[in-house]
């Protein structure tokens, strides 16, 4: 999910790939891995494949630093592709969700909105751009969201159900992926397809 939900790489923002690797007191950092406000990696913020780089990098930097009396054969035990459900997201997982939850939303928002829900809808985005745990994703986010033409329409489902596809568009772009037909929104998030393999 995707641009403001799981892009990795963006240069003003600290990564792997602007950390400085001259500095001999810094560890380098797996590509992909994106750094907290705190300077320490961001598990929310990096895909599951970026943290096990680096989680089997510091488990190698930590066996070669430590002397070892005898030599015993191990074996490597294959990484699962995905990780167990009951472990925290990854910022894929957590975009995925997100998105669900965004659409869904929109779905279900009033055909009509009163002013009450308008400005309940306003301030619900406001505050999800604010405080979504993977802080790069929420920044770009804001960031969309305050450029001209893009701002929430919540005048009613309708509107705000194109607004978020088009939103989930801004992130397929920027990720290479295919966009989805907005035209179609409804479709996918309220009604169900027209071949009925939905009901």
């Amino acid at each position: 999910m995707d641009k403001f939900f799981t892009d990795l790489q963006k240069p003003k923002k600290p990564t792997a790939e602007s950390e400085d690797a001259a500095s001999p007191d810094k560890q380098a950092i797996p590509k992909g891995v994106v750094l907290g406000k705190d300077g320490k990696p961001c598990r929310t913020c990096t895909s599951v494949s970026a943290w096990r780089a680096m989680i089997k990098q510091d488990a190698a930097t930590a066996t070669t630093q430590s002397p070892s009396p005898t030599t015993t054969p191990t074996t490597t035990t294959p990484t699962p592709p995905t990780p167990p459900t009951d472990c925290p997201p990854d910022v894929e997982d957590l975009g995925r969700s997100t998105w669900t939850f965004l659409h869904t939303l929109s779905a279900n928002y009033p055909s009509r909105a009163t002013s009450t829900q308008q400005t309940e809808m306003r301030q619900f985005l406001t505050l999800f751009s604010r405080l979504y745990p993977c802080w790069t994703c929420a920044e770009d986010f804001r960031t969309w969201m305050g450029t001209r033409g893009n701002e929430p329409r919540v005048e009613g489902r309708e509107g705000l159900g194109r607004w978020m596809c088009e939103a989930h568009n801004e992130v397929n772009r920027k990720l290479g992926k295919r966009e989805f037909e907005c035209a179609r929104w409804e479709e996918r998030w309220r009604s169900g397809w027209r071949d009925g393999r939905c009901d």
